[in-house]
Formats: structure tokens, sequence, C-alpha cells
């Protein structure tokens, strides 16, 4: 079975198709970099994270571009209101740069800390100013743009009359229009409540500002996905992710200035959106207030949770469902989480007793392993018909489950692995392992406090030597040194302390 994703601009599932296979350009929006990242803003890193694990896992060489966000995203879609880094900058009073650079270290040292690798590239807003100007013009020599006081507006039913804006989000002009909010009051600028920003005049009071041909200002929030993508990634590209709440406005603008460009493409072929978190069945939002943030949920007690949970079971609870199924978050799932994730961990410290050599028979006849193996093998490649199937994690996951049930039978039944092949058995925990660790990102987290570890250590330390159990105190003096501690006996009390040797 063949890799098959559901495309949002098609509204279908297909095989998958490189543009320049085995080169595959994957592009998702980041975060806007003026506060704390939430969990919402976790899942489509998450999401994307074990798409290019399992792509590479296929034999694909993939580029995976995130952009950081630090300019030209203001506070509502209408581009009205402040620039919300500089709003955050300014309540700080800090300089917007070093309020980027602080939650952008954040949010790297977050999804570090989820299992997600690093982008290939993780361009910024702000270091692609020519591009983005450069984009500007092209649509503008196609009669797509217009000038206005120094900001610069995309035509939208200019652009309609030979593309259909709103083709990605199933959307007409006329229902837009009929159902927008947004009026020209205030926005005396543009010709149509449609239109959306390409570059904004700056402000005498606006902090981040760029020399243009239009004037002093800086780039439409659209546009810099657009410069960017098409920078590193080239014209059209494979895979454009992102949150459904970035499907409209954000996705539809990409796409109309990628069309009405010198590229004139969709920008990608295939457009990916992940679903929201929800709290108490409300979407998770910064600009509702109903968030918990990475920092206190990986901590907690939080926003309704009794507890706090750690960033692998976090990472579990997200992959449990379909990426474009909605996630409701509370104690009793992430509890769940938390229970299959350990369940999963204890699955990998089993596999070395697996692949030992099955135990020969009493009499030495070789055993019959074709029933076994044939069970095996379905159990293994039921591993990858969810990935396959538009990457769904949650049938995947199951199917782990299931090869895990088999397993700890395998290891508790001597005769029962006798009747698995040593190949079956090496093919099924590979397989195992490559799923939980290489493609879905789970590993092994610390759960043992090793201070109260040491403590413990001690204490049985001190009940020897008063017991003169002088062996035992030999064994845990040679024990802890291994590991780089000394013991010191002091007047005061057992001590210890690291190592100089």
């Amino acid at each position: 079975m063949a890799l098959s994703l559901y495309n949002t601009l098609t509204r279908a599932k297909a095989p998958f198709v490189p543009v320049q296979p085995p080169v595959v350009g994957v592009y998702l929006c980041g975060p806007t970099v003026y506060s704390e990242a939430h969990l919402g803003n976790a899942r489509g890193p998450v999401v994307f994270d074990v798409l290019t694990r399992y792509l590479r896992y296929l034999g694909h060489t993939v580029r995976y571009v995130r952009n950081i966000t630090d300019v030209g995203h203001l506070e509502s879609d209408a581009d009205t209101g402040e620039d919300k880094l500089e709003k955050a900058a300014r309540a700080q009073r800090l300089e917007p740069m070093q309020v980027a650079q602080h939650y952008a270290n954040r949010y790297r040292a977050h999804m570090a800390q989820l299992g997600c690798l690093p982008p290939d590239i993780e361009p910024q807003a702000s270091g692609h100013i020519t591009e983005q100007i450069g984009m500007i013009e092209e649509i503008m020599a196609n009669g797509l743009a217009y000038e206005v006081n120094g900001s610069v507006y995309f035509d939208v039913p200019k652009y309609d009359e030979h593309h259909r804006y709103g083709k990605l989000s199933n959307r007409s002009i006329e229902d837009q229009l009929a159902g927008t909010r947004d009026t020209l009051a205030g926005q005396d600028e543009k010709r149509s409540p449609l239109d959306f920003a390409l570059w904004k005049n700056a402000s005498p009071e606006h902090i981040m500002r760029w020399p243009s041909p239009w004037g002093n200002g800086f780039p439409g929030w659209h546009l810099e996905c657009s410069a960017m993508s098409r920078k590193y990634l080239g014209a059209e590209f494979d895979i454009h992710g992102g949150g459904l709440d970035l499907m409209f406005p954000h996705h539809e603008c990409e796409i109309a200035q990628s069309q009405g460009s010198h590229s004139h493409t969709d920008e990608a072929r295939v457009w990916m959106h992940n679903n929201m978190i929800t709290v108490g069945g409300a979407k998770m939002s910064k600009s509702t207030g109903n968030f918990i943030t990475l920092t206190n949920l990986f901590v907690g007690p939080t926003g309704g949770l009794s507890q706090g949970y750690s960033p692998m079971v976090v990472r579990f609870f997200l992959l449990q469902a379909h990426y474009r199924s909605p996630v409701d978050v509370s104690d009793d799932a992430l509890q769940a989480a938390r229970k299959g994730y350990r369940k999963l961990m204890n699955g990998l410290r089993l596999l070395a007793k697996l692949e030992a050599p099955a135990a020969p028979a009493a009499d030495g006849a070789p055993a019959d392993t074709a029933a076994g193996d044939a069970e095996l093998a379905k159990l293994t490649a039921d591993l990858w018909v969810g990935l396959d199937d538009d990457l769904n994690t949650a049938r995947s996951i199951a199917a782990l489950f299931n090869l895990l049930r088999k397993f700890n039978a395998l290891a508790t039944t001597p005769a029962a692995r006798a009747a698995v092949s040593d190949e079956a058995m090496a093919a099924a925990t590979a397989a195992y392992r490559a799923l939980v660790a290489d493609v879905l990102g789970l590993r092994d987290e610390p759960r043992a406090n090793a201070e109260e570890l040491l403590a413990l250590t001690l204490g049985f330390y001190s009940e020897a030597k008063a017991d003169k159990a002088y062996d035992k105190v030999d064994v845990i003096r040679a024990a802890l040194k291994d590991q780089g501690i000394v013991i010191k006996d002091t007047k005061a009390g057992v001590e210890w302390a690291y190592s100089e040797e």
C-alpha cells in the first residue's frame, strides 16, 4: 500500500506523488512569537514531524521548512490593529526583536521536549523583506495589486475574474461579501473589504519598518509564507501544512499571492490541515484566553487539569487521534494517554528478550513456525496501514497494541516463542522499534528522581555500615563510584560528592 494523503484543495485522498522524486518539500506555518506557545500550537508541529519522519522512513529526501513570524501579524485579519509582536514589546518595554528571540527560543525548546526534530530551514519573516517586496512587485506588474498612500493591497475581485478566490476554503466571493463583518469604514484605502494587505505604510510610532518602493512600512502577514516557501522549496512544492484555522484567510491568500505572482501556481500540490485542540468543546485560542501553555502543562496543575503531564505523554496524546479530528483536553484523556505511552515503552524494553534465539525443543526436532510466522507477519504489516491511509496515527497505534499483546504472550510462553522463527521475530521487533521511536518519535522519559534514589542508596549504605555488613558497604561504594559519586563518612553523617578523578 502506498502513502495517500487528504488534500484540502481537492477534498479527496490520493496517492502521494512528489513533484521531483525522491525529494519532498514540506512547509509548515510556524508560530507568531509574541507569547508562550500553548498546546494548540504544538499539534501541527507534532503531526508534521511524524509526516516528515515517515517520508524519510519511506526513502524520500525531505526538505522541511517551518517559519517564524516576527512581523506583520496584526490583531485583526482585516489588516487593522497593532502588530501582535510590537504590542507585546511595548507592554514589556523591550525591543520587538528581543521579544521575538525570547519566545522563538522558548518555542524551539518546547518542540524539542515534545520530540520534534528541528526543521531543515527555519526562516524568519523579518529576514526576508527583500523577497517579499519582490513578490509584491510581481503581483503589481500582473495588475492584481494597487498602492494607496504607501500601502499595497491585493485586488481580490480582479483576481477572481480569472481565478477562484476561495477555492481552498470552498467559499464564493458572494458568500464572503455577504458574510463579512468588515466594511470599508476605517479602511477607506481598500477598494473591496475582501482585499488584503501586501504592504502596510508604517505610522510614525510604528517601530518595525523597512524601506520599500512605496515608502517605509512592513509586509502583510500572508505574504511571508508565499515568499519564503518559494525561496526554499520552489514555485510549486509538495506539501503545505498548518492548522485548520489558517485555511481562511491565511492559506487562501497565500494561494492568491502565488497565482498572482510570476509563479502562477497554487504554491503546494497538497494542502494539509490539522484540526483544533479544544477544552470543554471550545477551541483553544490565545484571543479568548482559553488555552494551556506548554510550560504550565508540563508542570501542572493548570487550566482545569489536576496535574502536569510529561512531554512524551502529551505527544502520545496528540497522536492518539487522526490529525483531521478535533482533540479535547481533559485529565481523563491525558491519564489514559499516559498509560498507553508507558505500555509502548515497556514494549521497547521487552524487545531484547524477544530477539534472543528461541530455545530448541526438548527432543531437538525443528519447530513448525509457518503459522506463527504468518500471524506475526500480518500483525507487523498492519502497523503501516494506518500511516499509509492519510497519516492515521490512531490506527497505527492501535496496531502497535495488537502486536504488543502478541509480544507479551510470546515473552511469557516459551512454547509460543518456539513456534515463531527468529527471522520473523527480528522483522517484527524491528518494525515495532521503527514505528514507535523513529516514526512516531516516542522516546523513554526517565521517571525516577536521581536525588531521591541517591538518598535512598545512602540510607542502605548507612544501614549496612551500622550492621557491619562491610561486603554490602563495599558494593554500594563501588557502584556509586562507577556513576561518578563518592561517599564521605563525616561526623555529621553520610554525605556524597562528585568524584574528581
